[in-house]
């Protein structure tokens, strides 16, 4: 009877939305992933861009859908979730299915005797755009649908629902770029959204927490960013760990280009860059026990060590004459995954202590701006060393792996100096 009693009182922690919002969010991640691991070779090798113009595209979308929700976020919260989740999802339908069409033979008419580079750019801002609403309303709904007493769960369930789109989204796009082609992996990603945008306007109901709020003027919401980004020693730090993205979004731009060279043009280059989810699901929960007791600025430390470690693993093959096979990638993902793990949730322990009293959620919200700084500038900057030392005319693949694990330890020892000298203990 207690048993029940218990499971009673955990499900009733959860309001319904919670399910729909942290279900929608899975798709998105499916969706968002499993164009991402080709989108590189996407640009590349079927559109016929050059590796710099690739990583630029690259930077466009990925840096934008992550800078965006500081503040999509804050018209999210104005407007309510509901017609965030709306408008999010209507967008990236029709953004994804555009991006796919730039490669289609079917749609070759729209695209003939014009620069695809700026009609790439306007449709991946304009897709941008639209997932940037995602994560703070998924994250909001999570923070109003939630107890006391369930809300540390939700988020542990929102974790692995998203890893679990990461990890499975890359599959699909293995096998549909297998079988139909890799252009048709954006008409999927655009059918997942377009089933979640009919799933919001049918089941996704307002929290009743955020219909009764209170809602802040516009001039607020600017007032607070500001209040924010003066807070000089916070921004360094986000500055800093912006390195530390970078090293991860590399594996996005230089690795199916690698692969795609050296390996096979036909190998699973969307299972390779999944490694890193898988291992997250399956070894999340008993790394966290076995890392609980680290302190969090060690902890962190440890996540910049393992990054750069991972590239170095490249490095030190290459040089040394071993074969750099899918298996050997494979490993040096599950590498930098063991360290994201040990940091990632020790990074929102660390803006809580970075906060000043009264500001914590404000600080919250800032999370997503180091990935998205490492996005802008992470995309050209792959795509430029590997155009200058990675091509296979060129030959020097090895210089790309130094360069990128060098990143990881300057931002490492970076880090370090923050942690010594300019952190406010408390």
């Amino acid at each position: 009877m207690e048993q029940t009693g218990a499971l009673q009182k955990l499900k009733s922690g959860f309001q319904s939305s919670f399910w729909v919002a942290n279900g929608m969010e899975l798709f998105e991640r499916l969706a968002y992933y499993g164009q991402a691991t080709i989108l590189s070779v996407f640009l590349r090798d079927h559109l016929k861009f050059d590796e710099v113009e690739a990583g630029q595209l690259s930077s466009i979308f990925g840096g934008l859908i992550y800078f965006l929700p500081v503040f999509a976020g804050a018209l999210a919260d104005k407007f309510g979730f509901k017609k965030a989740f709306s408008f999010a999802f209507f967008v990236l339908a029709i953004g994804y299915f555009l991006i796919g069409s730039t490669g289609m033979s079917a749609f070759s008419s729209w695209y003939s005797n014009t620069n695809l580079f700026p009609i790439l750019s306007i449709i991946l801002i304009f897709t941008a755009i639209g997932g940037s609403f995602i994560k703070p309303s998924v994250l909001g709904t999570v923070a109003l649908t939630t107890t006391s007493e369930t809300k540390s769960l939700g988020y542990a369930i929102y974790y692995w629902l998203v890893n679990i789109g990461g990890a499975i989204g890359p599959l699909l796009a293995y096998l549909v770029r297998d079988s139909f082609g890799i252009e048709f992996v954006y008409f999927v990603s655009a059918i997942s959204c377009a089933l979640m945008f009919l799933i919001t306007l049918t089941f996704y109901k307002e929290p009743a927490a955020k219909v009764d709020e209170k809602k802040e003027d516009l001039v607020t919401v600017i007032k607070n960013l500001i209040t924010v980004v003066k807070n000089i020693k916070f921004m360094f730090f986000l500055m800093l760990f912006a390195l530390y993205w970078i090293v991860f979004w590399e594996f996005f731009i230089v690795v199916p280009f690698y692969v795609s060279d050296y390996i096979s043009p036909d190998a699973p280059i969307e299972l390779i860059l999944s490694t890193g989810a898988w291992t997250i699901i399956l070894l999340q929960i008993p790394i966290n026990r076995i890392t609980k007791n680290i302190p969090t600025p060690s902890a962190i430390m440890i996540g910049f060590v393992f990054a750069a470690l991972s590239w170095f693993i490249l490095y030190f093959s290459q040089i040394t004459g071993i074969t750099i096979g899918i298996g050997l990638i494979a490993a040096t993902m599950f590498t930098f995954s063991v360290g994201e793990q040990t940091q990632a949730p020790r990074f929102y322990e660390y803006l809580a202590d970075l906060a000043p009293k009264g500001q914590e959620a404000l600080f919250q919200g800032f999370a997503f701006l180091p990935i998205a700084i490492a996005w802008l500038v992470g995309g050209t900057f792959g795509g430029w060393i590997y155009h200058n030392f990675g091509r296979k005319e060129i030959g020097q693949p090895e210089i790309v792996f130094l360069v990128i694990g060098l990143v990881g330890v300057t931002g490492a020892v970076l880090m370090w100096i923050y942690n010594k000298f300019l952190v406010v203990k408390k």
